[in-house]
């Protein structure tokens, strides 16, 4: 029945997919954070700079985002990225799109879980003279990061599902090879149920482990 898996490299394609995600994921957290300390952030021109970011990135489809790093950063600026291959050259771009796009939704969770914290400890935090900076790394982060555990998971999950939009621009992750092998074998459906089965298998684990991990670290008040 899976004699037709032979000759495609099914668990290299599926290796590309965890990479794009590993890889989006920590550029996502590190720029969404810093897009949250914008947001909440005392001067003006940096509120309205995290502002205007998140609400027009969120407004814009993925692909379009991708898309844009294929033909503007790369055929049109001739941005590389630091790579003559075109293929790392595309993996690189995906991930640069994909964290792009993602960060708008990793500022947000870490604004709700900005906003959990009290004001009180940050006034506190201030009256003995600790600076923005300071009262937002030492005090306000740790405990918005420990209450938005949870969200941040559904935005990891929701991060591996659209790794798939790579295959755009021609990075061979899951999507692009489940696409070739729909055009030259005749298993639609069987094809379809090992990709769906694959893509299960990468976020339900790591949905069920984030869920315990918000349990264990969530902020008791």
């Amino acid at each position: 029945m899976f004699d037709f898996l032979e000759g495609y490299d099914l668990l290299g394609a599926f290796w590309t997919t965890v990479q794009l995600t590993v890889y989006s994921a920590i550029g996502s957290l590190i720029w969404g954070t810093l897009l949250a300390a914008m947001r909440v952030s005392p001067v003006p021109l940096m509120r309205g700079f995290g502002t205007a970011y998140v609400n027009v990135v969120r407004n814009i489809p993925l692909t379009i985002i991708i898309i844009f790093t294929s033909l503007g950063l790369y055929q049109t600026l001739s941005i590389t990225l630091g790579s003559d291959e075109i293929a790392t050259i595309n993996f690189r771009l995906a991930v640069l799109g994909l964290i792009a796009y993602t960060s708008a939704f990793v500022c947000e969770a870490l604004r709700s879980g900005i906003n959990t914290v009290p004001v009180g400890q940050a006034e506190a935090a201030r009256a003995i003279g600790l600076s923005f900076t300071q009262v937002l790394s030492l005090i306000v982060l740790p405990q918005a990061f420990r209450s938005v555990v949870g969200p941040l998971a559904n935005v990891l999950i929701a991060l591996t599902k659209n790794t798939t939009v790579a295959a755009a621009i021609g990075v061979t992750e899951a999507a692009f090879l489940m696409k070739e092998m729909i055009e030259n074998e005749a298993q639609l459906l069987l094809i379809a149920a090992i990709f769906a089965f694959g893509f299960v298998c990468l976020t339900l684990p790591t949905g069920l482990f984030l869920g315990w991990v918000s349990k264990k670290v969530a902020v008791k008040r």
